[in-house]
């Protein structure tokens, strides 16, 4: 049973996104090292912000390729596990016209994505879409951190 998420893990992620050609941002600790250009911690998922229009191709994809749900709170977020594949959280984006989005709340309350958040890095070799800096840093705040979240700060710092 695999705990951690792999760097071959994520880029098996990345590969069927952009297979399904779905409009995706790495965010969450991967997300974090995709922005410094090296792996920096044990990762226990991927996390996958994406357009929620495609919500029931990609779920069906996933679990074509053996995922199954482990945690459903949508419209918030999904997440799924695969035995030798690990985690992978997906997070619903409504995407609006001018390049904004908007993710649901437990609440029915909404959090919204500036478009500047939205952005790409070049990791080891491929290019991949990933929320900013700048975002991480903001989402990062508002509960207690864990030894991840301050791992994932300090490294967010260097970048800012």
């Amino acid at each position: 049973m695999q705990e951690s998420t792999s760097k071959e893990n994520l880029f098996e992620i990345v590969e069927l996104l952009g297979h399904l050609n779905i409009q995706y941002w790495i965010d969450g600790g991967w997300g974090v090292d995709l922005l410094l250009g090296k792996q920096s911690r044990i990762h226990r998922d991927v996390d996958v912000d994406y357009d929620s229009l495609h919500t029931k191709r990609l779920l069906n994809a996933l679990k074509e390729k053996g995922y199954a749900i482990t945690t459903d709170w949508s419209p918030t977020r999904i997440e799924l596990f695969h035995p030798a594949l690990g985690y992978i959280d997906i997070h619903p984006l409504v995407i609006c016209e001018d390049g904004s989005a908007k993710q649901a709340g437990l609440h029915g309350d909404w959090y919204e994505f500036q478009s500047e958040w939205f952005t790409s890095t070049v990791f080891e070799g491929r290019e991949i879409p990933c929320i900013s800096a700048q975002a991480q840093k903001l989402f990062h705040s508002g509960y207690e951190l864990r030894e991840v979240d301050r791992i994932d700060l300090k490294n967010l710092e260097t970048l800012l």
